[in-house]
């Protein structure tokens, strides 16, 4: 990108160093998310092939040695268990911004994290995997809720006509690194070593890392400040209350193991119901919190809706990662025009629909917009929330066709991603848009966290029917997944009314 000069400030100040019109800074945290995003996409493309190849049955046998070979089921059960991990690191990542260490120096530690995370996962055998992943999961957290703080950082208040543009830009790193990710790292590691592309993943994280560091001294100074700092007395408590629950933990996984029963269930399942639980109980907390006006109260039972819907969506969105993913790989035609097609290429096909359609969605509520036709938050989600169960819908032919151990056509594929992506570009951008708009001031910083933890619902719902071999693949439970998903954005859209007086309640 070729650095510009901005004219000197009014204030006579040294010219700001710009890069096309925006904070030199961008350019840093572009490259920094561009790089994240790989490693991150790049061994999550093939996470699922890692879990269930070398094995002897059932999907494995149609895959190279060298990785695990589980079941799909367990396959299934750990793909979505660490996503709902990443997600729901996100709200302590924050925190630790918050009140710990600052955006900056927390977006660092993460990033060091993530990096070691890929390198152990290059190790043989499952604990390295576990391990690798909860380190992953762990510094994703740190890293993700942090750096797009970063980039508001960067602008002069909510009213710089450059902040939505910004955040564009950004925004296209993010799928950069996603596209670009399973194509060559997805390669890699069905064609040569699922060793080597971990540790091209790491390589990936240290590359934006470098990045990170080298770029600091254009970042904003108000991201190293700590906003609202522990106290030394609270330092101390927070300090022996995680002592203590790291020693209940490690407590109960010694007993469970002592007696013979520990299993890889045991080490998920508690995560599971935690990515249930907690966020149940961060919603219900502030629902009930008393200092809320009746405004922020009203605002919280539409929002309340979003949320539920959300998390059915991400139930199932997520799976395209996994389900959806394996059965491309073990079920679709692997030539195209006499060209083998690496089964995780099919993740780049997301965020290349995502560059070519969003800007036609923007244009779009636009466009309404002026005609003031534009559709409100509940009729856009309920839209997302029908998309996602038409994919399902796609995705039963395809599950039948492919029954007896046929190759069917990876148009299906095509079409079911393309569908999803439809689903997520109406349903997404207004979740977050509608969350920090309806944040109460108190949970303002919380909020986005809040959002994601909708993700972390959603998955951990997939990883507990995985842990009960429940087939996800099988017609019973994709015919069962869209219907939920299509009455529930129904239901949405026939209370849209209601639902929008909520969210547009006002003093």
């Amino acid at each position: 990108m070729t650095v510009l000069s901005a004219p000197p400030s009014p204030a006579g100040r040294a010219p700001v160093k710009t890069c096309l019109g925006h904070p030199r800074g961008l350019a840093t945290l572009f490259m920094t998310e561009m790089w994240e995003r790989f490693s991150f996409y790049g061994m999550s493309a093939l996470l699922v092939f890692y879990l269930i190849s070398g094995g002897a049955a059932g999907a494995a046998a149609h895959l190279p040695g060298g990785g695990l070979g589980t079941s799909l089921a367990t396959a299934t059960a750990v793909y979505s268990v660490y996503g709902a991990l990443v997600y729901l690191m996100t709200m302590p990542g924050g925190w630790f911004a918050d009140r710990v260490w600052g955006a900056r120096r927390t977006v660092t530690i993460g990033g060091v994290v993530i990096m070691a995370g890929h390198f152990v996962l290059a190790l043989p055998g499952m604990a390295a995997l576990m391990t690798g992943l909860a380190l992953v999961a762990i510094g994703s957290g740190l890293l993700k809720a942090n750096i797009s703080a970063m980039v508001g950082h960067l602008y002069r208040g909510a009213d710089d006509a450059r902040r939505d543009g910004g955040f564009t830009l950004f925004y296209l790193g993010i799928n950069v690194g996603a596209l670009a990710a399973p194509l060559i790292l997805g390669t890699v590691g069905e064609t040569v070593s699922w060793r080597l592309a971990f540790l091209l993943s790491g390589v990936g994280m240290a590359l934006g890392l470098g990045q990170f560091l080298h770029g600091a001294r254009h970042l904003s100074p108000e991201s190293d400040r700590v906003p609202h700092p522990l106290s030394h007395r609270e330092r101390r408590t927070v300090a022996r209350r995680g002592l203590a629950a790291v020693t209940l933990a490690a407590a109960f996984y010694a007993v469970v193991a002592a007696t013979g029963h520990y299993t890889l269930t045991w080490a998920m399942l508690p995560l599971t119901v935690a990515g249930l639980v907690i966020p149940a109980v961060v919603l219900v907390r502030m629902r009930r919190d008393r200092s809320l006006s009746s405004v922020e109260r009203s605002r919280m039972r539409g929002y309340l809706w979003l949320f539920a819907g959300a998390a059915v969506f991400w139930m199932i969105y997520d799976q395209g990662g996994s389900t959806v993913l394996a059965f491309a790989k073990t079920s679709a035609a692997a030539k195209v025009a006499g060209f083998t097609v690496p089964g995780s290429w099919y993740q780049s096909l997301n965020p290349v629909f995502i560059i070519a359609l969003a800007p036609a969605f923007v244009w779009l509520w636009v466009r309404l917009a002026r005609r003031r036709r534009e559709p409100s938050d509940p009729v856009k989600f309920s839209v997302g929330m029908i998309a996602i169960g038409a994919s399902l819908l796609l995705f039963l032919p395809a599950v039948l066709l492919a029954a007896g151990g046929h190759r069917v056509s990876p148009l299906w594929l095509v079409a079911i991603y393309l569908v999803q992506t439809l689903g997520e570009l109406a349903l997404s951008p207004v979740g977050l848009s509608a969350t920090t708009k309806l944040a109460p001031q108190r949970y303002g910083s919380q909020m986005l966290g809040v959002w994601f933890l909708a993700v972390t619902a959603g998955d951990s719902v997939t990883g507990l029917l995985a842990m009960a071999h429940v087939d996800l693949g099988g017609t019973t439970a994709v015919a069962a997944e869209a219907v939920v998903a299509i009455l529930a954005g129904m239901a949405v859209h026939r209370y849209r009314g209601h639902v929008d007086r909520l969210l547009r309640a006002t003093g």
